[in-house]
């Protein structure tokens, strides 16, 4: 097993980008490569960055590769308000998607926050 693949907040952001990807196909078709393309990219994102930076040699590295998936997270939170306000996803599924980027954000800041202080 991979150092990542032992992460919960990686886990839970294959589980966002699985998802996404679901509801992306409800999208109508002038969106596929607009704003369903950007959901998807912004959520493979998250994970592929949290996989990176803990493949990297240094703590500097996976602190640099944790905000990038921490901004991802954070795009995120925004395009999915600017679906459920075209009326492309309902707001139960916004606050759900909302909810889940919020708390994987929140998850890599802890994370963050952790291995910061590991070099104290």
């Amino acid at each position: 097993m991979r150092p990542h693949e032992r992460l919960n907040v990686w886990k839970k952001s294959i589980d966002l980008s699985v998802s996404i990807y679901n509801v992306t196909e409800c999208f109508p078709k002038r969106e596929w490569y607009g704003l369903a393309q950007q959901l998807r990219r912004a959520s493979v994102s998250v994970s592929s960055n949290i996989a990176e930076g803990s493949a990297r040699s240094s703590k500097k590295e996976f602190l640099h590769f944790l905000a990038i998936a921490q901004g991802s997270a954070s795009e995120i939170a925004t395009q999915i308000l600017i679906a459920k306000r075209l009326g492309y996803v309902s707001s139960e599924e916004y606050r759900s998607f909302y909810a889940d980027s919020d708390e994987i954000g929140r998850m890599i800041s802890g994370l963050r926050k952790t291995i910061i202080s590991s070099n104290e």
